[in-house]
Protein backbone atom coordinates (compact mmCIF):
# COMPACT_ATOMS: atom_id res chain seq x y z
CA UNK A 1 0.00 0.00 0.00
CA UNK A 2 1.43 3.37 -0.92
CA UNK A 3 1.74 6.06 1.67
CA UNK A 4 0.23 9.45 1.57
CA UNK A 5 2.78 11.87 1.86
CA UNK A 6 -0.58 14.27 3.40
CA UNK A 7 -1.37 12.81 6.59
CA UNK A 8 -5.45 12.86 7.21
CA UNK A 9 -4.91 14.44 10.86
CA UNK A 10 -3.13 17.23 9.53
CA UNK A 11 -6.13 17.73 6.53
CA UNK A 12 -8.50 17.66 8.86
CA UNK A 13 -6.69 20.17 11.17
CA UNK A 14 -6.13 22.25 8.19
CA UNK A 15 -10.34 22.08 7.16
CA UNK A 16 -11.26 22.57 10.37
CA UNK A 17 -9.22 26.08 11.12
CA UNK A 18 -10.27 26.89 7.35
CA UNK A 19 -14.04 26.73 7.84
CA UNK A 20 -13.27 28.23 11.63
CA UNK A 21 -11.92 31.49 9.73
CA UNK A 22 -15.01 31.24 7.02
CA UNK A 23 -17.51 30.98 10.21
CA UNK A 24 -15.58 33.86 11.82
CA UNK A 25 -15.90 35.97 8.33
CA UNK A 26 -19.37 35.29 7.89
CA UNK A 27 -19.86 36.31 11.82
CA UNK A 28 -17.95 39.85 11.04
CA UNK A 29 -19.82 40.56 7.95
CA UNK A 30 -23.28 39.71 9.59
CA UNK A 31 -22.33 41.81 12.49
CA UNK A 32 -21.17 45.05 10.23
CA UNK A 33 -24.60 44.31 8.54
CA UNK A 34 -26.53 44.14 12.03
CA UNK A 35 -25.02 47.71 13.33
CA UNK A 36 -25.85 49.08 9.87
CA UNK A 37 -29.06 48.56 10.09
CA UNK A 38 -29.15 49.38 14.39
CA UNK A 39 -28.31 52.89 12.88
CA UNK A 40 -30.90 53.14 10.16
CA UNK A 41 -33.67 52.09 12.94
CA UNK A 42 -31.96 54.66 15.02
CA UNK A 43 -32.03 57.41 12.30
CA UNK A 44 -35.79 56.19 11.00
CA UNK A 45 -37.18 56.86 14.82
CA UNK A 46 -35.56 60.13 15.08
CA UNK A 47 -37.41 61.32 12.26
CA UNK A 48 -40.29 59.30 13.04
CA UNK A 49 -40.65 61.11 16.54
CA UNK A 50 -40.18 64.57 15.02
CA UNK A 51 -42.52 63.57 12.43
CA UNK A 52 -45.23 63.09 15.48
CA UNK A 53 -43.62 65.75 17.73
CA UNK A 54 -44.67 68.36 14.45
CA UNK A 55 -47.93 66.65 13.90
CA UNK A 56 -48.95 67.55 17.58
CA UNK A 57 -47.62 71.19 17.35
CA UNK A 58 -49.85 71.43 14.06
CA UNK A 59 -52.84 70.02 15.42
CA UNK A 60 -52.50 72.13 18.84
CA UNK A 61 -52.49 75.34 16.62
CA UNK A 62 -55.57 74.27 14.75
CA UNK A 63 -57.31 73.37 17.64
CA UNK A 64 -56.79 77.22 19.05
CA UNK A 65 -56.97 78.74 15.44
CA UNK A 66 -60.58 77.36 15.62
CA UNK A 67 -61.43 78.55 19.30
CA UNK A 68 -63.43 81.69 20.35
CA UNK A 69 -60.17 83.35 22.31
CA UNK A 70 -58.03 83.11 18.51
CA UNK A 71 -60.91 84.63 16.89
CA UNK A 72 -61.62 87.14 19.41
CA UNK A 73 -58.15 88.04 20.00
CA UNK A 74 -57.99 88.13 15.47
CA UNK A 75 -61.08 90.73 15.77
CA UNK A 76 -59.78 92.82 18.18
CA UNK A 77 -56.06 92.75 17.00
CA UNK A 78 -56.07 92.78 12.87
CA UNK A 79 -59.69 93.40 12.64
CA UNK A 80 -60.22 96.01 14.26
CA UNK A 81 -63.60 95.18 15.85
CA UNK A 82 -65.35 96.27 18.91
CA UNK A 83 -67.74 94.41 21.08
CA UNK A 84 -71.06 95.87 21.99
CA UNK A 85 -70.30 98.48 25.06
CA UNK A 86 -67.04 99.29 23.94
CA UNK A 87 -66.53 102.80 22.83
CA UNK A 88 -63.54 102.68 20.10
CA UNK A 89 -60.58 105.66 20.66
CA UNK A 90 -58.96 107.07 18.08
CA UNK A 91 -56.28 109.27 18.80
CA UNK A 92 -55.74 112.52 17.30
CA UNK A 93 -53.34 115.46 18.25
CA UNK A 94 -54.04 118.19 19.92
CA UNK A 95 -54.98 121.26 18.10
CA UNK A 96 -51.87 123.62 16.86
CA UNK A 97 -49.27 120.92 18.09
CA UNK A 98 -46.32 120.10 15.77
CA UNK A 99 -46.88 117.01 14.05
CA UNK A 100 -44.62 114.05 15.06
CA UNK A 101 -42.01 113.69 12.69
CA UNK A 102 -40.46 110.18 12.86
CA UNK A 103 -36.65 110.21 11.13
CA UNK A 104 -35.94 108.06 8.23
CA UNK A 105 -32.72 106.11 9.17
CA UNK A 106 -30.10 106.47 6.55
CA UNK A 107 -29.11 103.47 5.13
CA UNK A 108 -25.42 102.21 5.70
CA UNK A 109 -22.93 102.24 2.65
CA UNK A 110 -22.09 98.59 1.76
CA UNK A 111 -18.19 98.29 2.56
CA UNK A 112 -16.21 97.41 -0.87
CA UNK A 113 -13.71 94.81 -1.68
CA UNK A 114 -10.28 95.54 -1.94
CA UNK A 115 -10.58 94.59 -5.74
CA UNK A 116 -13.30 97.01 -6.04
CA UNK A 117 -11.66 99.99 -4.73
CA UNK A 118 -8.19 99.43 -6.96
CA UNK A 119 -10.93 99.19 -9.92
CA UNK A 120 -12.54 102.24 -9.07
CA UNK A 121 -8.97 104.13 -8.37
CA UNK A 122 -7.79 102.80 -11.74
CA UNK A 123 -10.54 103.08 -14.08
CA UNK A 124 -13.01 105.96 -12.59
CA UNK A 125 -16.19 103.27 -12.61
Amino acid sequence: MPTLPLNLRRAATFLGVFLLIMVVIEFNTRLEELNRLNDQREEVRAVATQAIQTQMALKTQVAYAGSTAAVEEWARTEGHYVREGDQPVIPVGQPGSAPVIVATPMPLPTPMQNWEVWWKLFFGK
